[in-house]
This record gives structure tokens, C-alpha cells and sequence, in this order.
């Protein structure tokens, strides 16, 4: 095995399984409040219902209907008499920190790790929901200091 400089060794790893946050909603909940906000700013009425999101996520509106369900009882969305999603003051509040999160995240691997734009932004929608804010905000803190954002 190589060796790189500066990094944990074998000995010193430790690998840990990826632990839900007491108290927060799972990654498909959060890809769901993250969905509904992107769908909500490309439309210029706003207007977003389960099948929007059903046909974004490439999932059945069954999935996708129950997982609004458990958004709705967390009071993070309400959903209208004809189907329209709309945020929570929390809820809103939470999908724009995920999405900011998605945003930075593109951003440095894509200009700092030189990756490509579609890998990039794939990986960033996965990493987004386990990453710590201590993490983050030294990514954030990063790339203000390199002027890259």
C-alpha cells in the first residue's frame, strides 16, 4: 500500500459507519426538499406536485408520495388541495441550506480537485448529506481564501 503524505495509516484509520443525526431527516428526505426547491426556481409559477418530483428523482410517485408524507409530518412541507408542495418557513429553510451545501461542494471538486462538471455535481448530491459542517464550512472557508467563489 502506498504511502501519502499526511494521511491516517492503516494502523491509524478508523472507519466508521455513516450515523443518521439525531433529530434530522434521512438523505432521501433531504433530496426530496432539495428537488422540490429546484423545480420551484426553474418554474416561474412555483408550482410543484409529487409527480414533478417523481419524474426529477427517476422513482415511482408511490416512493415519492411517502416520502412527502414523512416531510409533511416533520412540518417541513404542506401539500395543497390540488397536490401543490409548498415549504414550511423550516422547511424551506432546510432545503436551501442542502442545496448550498450541493453548490460549494460542485464548486470544489469541481475547480479545486479539477474534476469534471458532470462528476462534480454527482458527487456533490451524494456527499452533501453526510459530510459534517465542520467540514463544510473549512470547504467554504477554502474557497473564499483562493478567491474560487
Amino acid at each position: 500500500m502506498d504511502s501519502i503524505k499526511s494521511a491516517p495509516t492503516p494502523i491509524d484509520a478508523v472507519p466508521e459507519p455513516v450515523v443518521k443525526k439525531v433529530g434530522e431527516i434521512a438523505e432521501s428526505g433531504e433530496t426530496y426538499l432539495e428537488t422540490i426547491l429546484v423545480i420551484k426556481e426553474r418554474r416561474s409559477n412555483g408550482l410543484v406536485r409529487a409527480v414533478d418530483v417523481a419524474n426529477e428523482l427517476k422513482l415511482s410517485k408511490a416512493s415519492v408520495s411517502r416520502g412527502l408524507g414523512l416531510l409533511k409530518e416533520k412540518d417541513l412541507i404542506k401539500i395543497g388541495i390540488a397536490g401543490d408542495i409548498e415549504f414550511t418557513p423550516e422547511g424551506r429553510k432546510q432545503a436551501e441550506h442542502i442545496f448550498t451545501r450541493h453548490q460549494y461542494l460542485t464548486v470544489f471538486f469541481k475547480y479545486v480537485a479539477n474534476v469534471p462538471s458532470d462528476v462534480a455535481e454527482s458527487d456533490a448530491c451524494r456527499v452533501e448529506h453526510v459530510i459534517s459542517e465542520k467540514t463544510m464550512k473549512g470547504i467554504i472557508k477554502f474557497l473564499k481564501d483562493k478567491d474560487v467563489i
